[in-house]
């Protein structure tokens, strides 16, 4: 591919860098600009030099984006954009380039003659990646001449200079930066984290070439997708049969672009993902309301029109028929737009509803009229899902009827809380009756309930709703819950505000925390969307020396221990041999060291102290930063295909804890 257009680079200079508030303490509060400190936070800051590469490609001069990790821990973004200006600014008196690197919220974006859209969730631009950098290098190639700054923390180490001229059109701007080790937990990027998000942005951005590069094992992965979102949706839809191929519809009206692709599959779930500007929208939002409504509308025009649902039909059509085994990829491009929601990715535009309902009724009617075989296949399996939900509700009505999901009449194993407020209560779903026992003697009766579960719940990624319903351990997770199920839940009604799953630390264990992810993602997602669900973190070891005790959650933290306890023996003993301080495989005389197999190993004074108590206990907190990503991985390890599920096994077989 040629170079992007680059016709308007004399036009974008500093005076379209629109300085909107000055740089702030980022260094002392860094989580209110990039979420948190741990690898989240860590790669967002790629993902903000990355933004600004995109934005030149949203204006039609960038085809290309390049992301190196380096040895040393740094990374560098390169791209073909027009290069960020480096002329005088004529308020700040400095140097644009400097500007942009230095004050919070400076940039183009805000300038409508410089970018008609622009992307990026939090906006704070590549200068707080600047402030969170030990070391920053900015390298900007504009009219013929390569201009160069280095940071420091954020602070100039000197003026930007010229240090050398190219030939051609090959404008653009390098950035390389090295995350700062006083700020971050940790400093070592991910690779498929990175991979991830550079291939979401080839698939919404069809015109731009990304490449990954990692020189410290030499892997290397481009993405290119010449489809856009139709090779989004077959990647979604990998592992599942299609009934067709993907529909794809484009339009454009009162200057907001739309683009989107779907088909239906065999799956029983709905798989749909909505971007605003590149912005990964996982709570969906005007845009996605507008999509829904005109599908549901349009595929039930076309179904009586066609004849292909009787007048006398018993059962209705309604918008969850319409929606099973839908895999769609909806984005949009909007000028200004108004985020909200618990994570700020819930467009709240009200114009976009109707410029998407336009766009989809005009557009699939068309498609309909000219595929009849696809329109009379996709109402048949929109038939069979209503067939399946007046099942569901049958089923419903009768495990109501046995007071299953009744709140009045909560499952008789959950051992439930004092508190009734939601915000200060929490659930642990925990495996067997011989944990759950531990769990209820060592819990704070006040705000804990524990509800224990059998064995491993059905796999729902493989099951329809009423199936789902018929599940023991299933129906007791929905009674203790309160939220519902299907049409009728909400997340509000949750009698808990955490739901934490504990299982032991093992293959079973594994398995079982995945089954109750898949149930959750599927069925109750915005409890994951919304930060309710976390997982327990039992520790693996004990560490016993005479009445020093000590639990370590992994193998590097045991190591750490006993390194420790061979430190303390020797300032106590003097200096001594090694051999006196150690037995014959190599660990402190005197220590031992107990490694639980499960959680009903522990009393309930341990299972407390280690994995109960909030002042000392460790949980992680599930979220879908990728909700494509997510729903990708739950249908390669949950769904029919073996060979993917194999191919994913293999692949981070390292990552895995085995008891053998």
């Amino acid at each position: 591919m040629g170079k992007a257009q680059n016709n308007n680079s004399n036009n974008y200079s500093a005076k379209n860098i629109n300085v909107l508030k000055g740089l702030e303490a980022v260094r002392k509060r860094p989580a209110m600009y990039i979420g948190d400190v741990s690898s989240r936070g860590l790669h967002h800051l790629i993902n903000e030099v990355v933004d600004n590469s995109i934005d030149e490609a949203l204006g039609g001069y960038n085809d290309r984006v390049i992301v190196t990790l380096k040895k040393d821990g740094s990374v560098s973004v390169e791209d073909r954009g027009r290069g960020i200006p480096v002329d005088m600014h004529p308020v700040e008196k400095r140097s644009a380039l400097e500007v942009v690197m230095t004050v919070l919220h400076a940039g183009g974006k805000f300038d409508k003659d410089s970018y008609k859209v622009s992307g990026g969730l939090h906006g704070v631009g590549v200068s707080v990646v600047n402030a969170l950098s030990e070391k920053l290098v900015a390298e900007v190639r504009r009219d013929n001449v390569i201009y160069f700054q280095e940071y420091h923390r954020g602070i100039p180490v000197e003026k930007v200079k010229q240090i050398g001229t190219y030939k051609g059109d090959q404008t653009g701007t390098t950035i390389t930066f090295k995350p700062d080790t006083e700020i971050f937990k940790t400093t070592k990027f991910n690779f498929e984290t990175v991979a991830e998000r550079l291939r979401e942005l080839a698939y919404l951005n069809k015109e731009v070439t990304m490449i990954l590069k990692d020189e410290n094992d030499g892997q290397e992965e481009t993405y290119r997708f010449k489809g856009g979102l139709i090779d989004f949706v077959k990647y979604l839809d990998e592992q599942r049969t299609a009934m067709h191929k993907p529909v794809y519809i484009e339009g454009e009206k009162e200057n907001t672009p739309v683009e989107i692709s779907f088909e239906y599959s065999d799956s029983y779930s709905e798989n749909v993902h909505s971007y605003v500007n590149n912005i990964n929208t996982i709570e969906g939002g005007t845009h996605l309301v507008g999509f829904r409504t005109a599908l549901t509308r349009t595929l039930n025009n076309y179904a009586y029109k066609n004849g292909l649902i009787k007048e006398n039909n018993k059962i209705t059509l309604t918008g969850d028929d319409f929606r099973e085994g839908l895999t769609a990829v909806i984005s949009v491009k909007v000028m200004e737009p108004q985020f909200e929601g618990q994570t700020k990715t819930k467009l709240g535009n009200s114009e976009v509803k109707s410029i998407v309902e336009t766009i989809v009724g005009e557009k699939l009617s068309e498609y309909l009229e000219e595929n009849p075989s696809v329109g009379k296949k996709i109402i048949e399996k929109c038939m069979r899902a209503a067939e399946a939900r007046e099942a569901s509700r049958k089923a419903r009505d009768l495990v109501r009827r046995k007071n299953a999901l009744d709140s009045m009449h909560l499952p008789g194993k959950l051992a439930d809380c004092s508190i009734n407020d939601p915000e200060h209560c929490e659930i642990y779903i925990v495996e067997g009756d011989s944990a759950g026992g531990s769990a209820k003697q060592g819990r704070d009766r006040r705000f804990q309930a524990i509800l224990p579960i059998k064995g491993k719940i059905l796999n729902v990624e493989k099951a329809k709703l009423n199936r789902i319903l018929e599940s023991q351990e299933i129906q007791a997770m929905i009674a203790a819950l309160g939220a519902g199920i299907g049409e009728e839940f909400n997340p509000e009604k949750s009698r808990y505000g955490k739901i934490i799953l504990m299982t032991d630390a093992d293959v079973d264990g594994s398995h079982i925390r995945t089954l109750l992810l898949t149930f959750f993602y599927r069925h109750m997602k915005e409890l994951i969307t919304s930060g309710r669900v976390y997982i327990a973190q039992p520790p693996l070891y004990k560490i016993k020396k005479g009445k020093e005790e000590h639990y370590a959650f992994d193998d590097e933290e045991r190591d750490k221990v006993l390194k420790q306890f061979k430190k303390d023996m020797k300032v106590k003993a003097g200096v001594v041999d090694d051999e006196d301080e150690v037995d014959e495989e190599g660990q402190p005389k005197g220590v031992t060291i107990s490694r639980y197999k499960g959680l009903g190993e522990m009393n309930p004074e341990q299972l407390w102290s280690t994995t109960m108590n909030p002042e000392t206990r460790t949980v992680l907190q599930v979220n879908v930063e990728s909700a494509a990503a997510a729903d990708k991985i739950f249908e390669t390890l949950m769904g029919d295909a073996v060979e993917p599920r194999r191919a994913f096994i293999e692949k981070h077989a390292k990552y895995a804890n085995l008891d053998i």
